[in-house]
């Protein structure tokens, strides 16, 4: 079997900044074992697999290690993909995922994501969380992720985080965050329970990000900066429960995966079901 691949920088305006994503156009859904396996081979933070059904693409996305419920920069990249190289011709994509429908539009040269918002609430750090951090936050705050704000941007970009002691906290990654110098907000996100020590620039850690900054700020339009060593730019706006997120995206390369036979033989055990299905069986 062949199978497309191609890896585009997200949240980036050229080569070797923004986050990496890899994105495999699928005609149907292969086994769950092989996607994986996929994943750990590109080594990227993301693989995203998507099947084009009923006017709208179920939308997929691994880790080297596991499947997640929500991803901002494959799914930018993934619309790239489909815009630049594929022949969509509608401004507006529509994305079936574990976290409902997601939207992207096309705004001129920028690509805008629809995504949920996802407010922090207060709370305890963790003892693993200091530790890992070998800093003390000025507060610290939980959505599916925990939050951590600090003071100046300074205090973020020295972190050098443990990232052993930050595998024992409970929660998909850790968000580090503060006032930025020339933007509004700066932030890095840790996640080694997920396989990436650190993920370049994180679209979905906005979900929570953008709540939290629009309420302390007193404005719903934003601009924000990852700044990890590749480093990316994001526009971000709250909308009610939603929150957009946009950026641009460049390519890097294109090819074709060369699966063989025994590795399609040997992950028949585990079918994959798609989005759809997978939210139905947990209600």
């Amino acid at each position: 079997m062949k199978i497309p691949l191609y890896q585009v920088d997200a949240f980036a305006d050229r080569p070797f900044t923004g986050n990496p994503a890899a994105v495999c156009p699928l005609e149907r859904w292969l086994p769950d074992a092989l996607l994986q396996a996929i994943a750990a081979e590109n080594n990227l933070s993301e693989t995203a697999y998507f099947v084009k059904r009923r006017g709208l693409h179920e939308l997929r996305w691994f880790t080297p290690v596991s499947e997640v419920d929500l991803c901002g920069h494959a799914t930018l990249a993934s619309a790239y993909v489909l815009f630049e190289f594929l022949g969509a011709t509608r401004p507006v994509l529509r994305f079936w995922t574990r976290s409902g429908v997601l939207t992207v539009t096309r705004q001129d040269d920028l690509l805008v994501l629809d995504f949920p918002s996802r407010p922090p609430v207060p709370r305890a750090a963790p003892a693993a969380l200091r530790a890992g951090l070998g800093a003390v936050p000025r507060e610290v705050r939980f959505a599916r992720d925990y939050l951590a704000v600090f003071e100046t941007e300074q205090e973020v970009a020295d972190l050098r985080p443990d990232f052993g002691r930050l595998k024992e906290v409970d929660a998909v990654g850790i968000i580090v965050t503060a006032p930025g110098r020339v933007v509004d907000f700066v932030s890095r996100f840790f996640a080694p329970r997920e396989g990436i020590d650190e993920d370049p620039v994180t679209g979905s850690a906005h979900c929570a990000l953008v709540p939290y900054w629009a309420a302390r700020l007193g404005r719903t339009r934003l601009h924000a900066r990852q700044i990890s060593a590749r480093g990316g730019e994001l526009r971000c706006e709250l909308a009610g429960d939603r929150v957009r997120i946009a950026g641009r995206a460049v390519p890097f390369l294109t090819g074709t995966i060369e699966v063989p036979g025994p590795a399609l033989r040997g992950s028949r055990a585990s079918r994959s079901k798609s989005p759809a299905s997978r939210r139905r069986s947990r209600r």
